[in-house]
């Protein structure tokens, strides 16, 4: 839902404050699954898939998202 039409909802309408709450949901599962992402484009520089083939296209992208879990873990692991 587009944010206009998320502001123009009626806060005192049941309905649509269970809309607002879907939206919310939505947007908290959106975030957490667009940073690694993210991650992958900013830090590692891919930000297109290079069609080489399904399984070394998929063995990249999996060793791509296991660094960007070290990426983002490194905090915690440098601590110990």
């Amino acid at each position: 839902m587009c944010p206009g039409e998320r502001a123009a909802l009626d806060k005192n309408d049941a309905l649509d404050r269970i809309v607002n709450e879907i939206e919310c949901l939505k947007a908290s599962v959106r975030a957490k699954v667009e940073h690694p992402f993210r991650v992958i484009k900013l830090q590692f520089g891919v930000a297109k898939a290079r069609y080489r083939g399904l399984k070394k296209n998929t063995a990249q992208l999996t060793t791509l998202f296991a660094l960007s879990n070290l990426w983002m873990a490194r905090r915690k692991l440098l601590k110990m």
